[in-house]
């Protein structure tokens, strides 16, 4: 299992992909881990449009977050198929804090707090261009900028399509700087069996680069 108390900031954007973002925090908060959380407010529009659902409020903490992916997983005409990120009795229920756009107040605002690591899922291109700039006008590109400047790991799961060239050169400026960009691309050579194994290989691949243990997928090479 992950280190017990692992603290991990995850930041919310435009893109699309907000399966991909309740996936990783229920993976997360059942590996142990104490999360931060931060939602830009388009984030919340692409919850709605894409899930039917709006993000638990500031004070629903991780029960919040792990009932509304009970409910989606109930309601949606979407069958998941989600299968156990973990053996029986490996599972350790972790916290989470979300806090405001701009709540400069946040532990992860600052270089001091001893934040393991961090994750932009999913990753909007204005996000993308923000960071890659230096642009800390709310806390997610704060708190970005962070991790790079203590050089601690910066996860970015871009989902746009075509890329153009600005894009791609921020991309490039921020996989320089130190961060690694995992665009929300799956896999398919693991044979999935529905959607939730399309969504659980970009989440298992993030979760690897955090350094959290989990049972999403088969590895290659691997029965």
């Amino acid at each position: 299992m992950s280190d017990p108390g692992k603290q991990i900031v995850v930041a919310v954007t435009g893109a699309s992909g907000a399966i991909y973002t309740l996936r990783l925090v229920q993976t997360l908060l059942h590996a142990g881990c104490q999360l931060h959380v931060v939602i830009s407010n388009a984030a919340k529009q692409v919850f709605q449009e894409e899930l039917g659902v709006t993000p638990p409020q500031q004070d629903e903490g991780a029960a919040g977050w792990l009932a509304m992916m009970q409910q989606i997983q109930q309601q949606s005409s979407v069958h998941w198929n989600f299968r156990d990120a973990f053996s029986a009795g490996e599972s350790q229920l972790g916290s989470l804090r979300q806090y405001g756009l701009s709540d400069f107040r946040a532990s992860a605002a600052s270089g001091s707090a001893q934040v393991a690591g961090m994750v932009v899922c999913p990753c909007s291109m204005g996000t993308l261009s923000s960071i890659a700039c230096g642009a800390s006008s709310n806390l997610i590109h704060r708190a970005a900028d962070v991790q790079l400047k203590e050089r601690r790991p910066l996860i970015l799961v871009p989902r746009e399509t075509p890329l153009g060239m600005i894009q791609l050169e921020n991309m490039v400026r921020l996989s320089q700087a130190g961060a690694t960009i995992l665009p929300a691309m799956p896999g398919f050579y693991h044979a999935p069996r529905g959607m939730g194994d399309l969504v659980d290989f970009i989440v298992a691949r993030i979760c690897d680069h955090l350094h959290v243990p989990h049972r999403l997928s088969s590895r290659w090479g691997t029965d």
